[in-house]
């Protein structure tokens, strides 16, 4: 039976970050059919920062509860440098971290990702034997990631998130993941992110279409559905996989999604 990869991203925007309770809802989402758990950089009060000292204690008490897939961010709007958002791939832990294809208008905002930016960043998650999320906004952010491997070659698997709902780049109707999905390179793996998702029908129909990935969680949305919101991330992904499961499908384990993959779990050798 096929297996789809939940990821969760599950602290929002600049929310304050509590690894502790954190941590518990990774926990309870886990239970419930996460495989991979996606945090930025931030401080306690939810700034974005090159201090990776609560990213790690969040994914340590995660860890601790935990089996899941360590993925980290190096993106998010912020003035730094690229060599300070890439920090957290220090971190042992981390397994897979995004890589993003481009620059676009990402709100009110200028999400700068230049070819330089991309090639530091591939280069150092594959020293760091991370697989690289390539986060990709728009079509054309796709051909970017082409003309850099041809510097930098990619590790089969590659893995593509088709990124949509933010002002500024693609946006969440079927004929844009129709057309999306359709640049793909084939023998690739995708999945999608839904940012401010406020309907289960978009996700539905990437599941539907192919989609190895599917993101979840507060970064993105806590819309549970008939105008109501979730408190926790938890109650989003049980939404989700109670919805992979009607499509006769499964949700990875950790493990499983570390086959599907092609990703062994990191040890600390120190």
């Amino acid at each position: 039976m096929r297996k789809v990869i939940i990821s969760l991203a599950p602290v929002a925007g600049t929310a304050p970050v509590d690894p502790d309770a954190l941590a518990e809802d990774v926990k309870k989402s886990v239970e419930l059919g996460v495989a991979m758990c996606h945090l930025h950089s931030k401080k306690r009060t939810g700034e974005l920062t090159p201090d990776t000292s609560v990213i790690i204690e969040s994914f340590e008490k995660i860890c601790a509860k935990t089996d899941v897939v360590v993925q980290a961010s190096t993106g998010g709007i912020s003035n730094m440098t690229i060599e300070e958002r890439c920090r957290p791939l220090d971190y042992w832990r981390v397994e897979s971290a995004s890589l993003n294809g481009g620059s676009t208008n990402l709100g009110e905002a200028i999400y700068k990702n230049s070819f330089d930016d991309i090639r530091y960043c591939a280069k150092k998650v594959y020293e760091k034997e991370i697989l690289p999320e390539i986060e990709v906004f728009d079509i054309g952010m796709i051909h970017n990631i082409e003309f850099v491997a041809q510097e930098y070659p990619f590790r089969n698997p590659i893995l593509f998130n088709l990124v949509f709902g933010h002002k500024g780049g693609m946006q969440p109707t079927i004929e844009s993941l129709i057309a999306f999905r359709s640049f793909v390179p084939a023998n690739t793996l995708w999945g999608v992110t839904h940012f401010g998702r406020d309907n289960w029908t978009f996700l539905a129909a990437a599941i539907a279409m192919g989609a190895s990935v599917v993101r979840i969680g507060f970064e993105d949305s806590n819309y549970l559905g008939n105008d109501t919101y979730a408190k926790y991330n938890y109650q989003v992904v049980e939404k989700l996989v109670n919805l992979i499961h009607a499509m006769g499908l499964q949700a990875a384990t950790p493990d499983e999604a570390r086959q599907l993959l092609n990703l062994f779990k990191k040890v600390n050798i120190n």
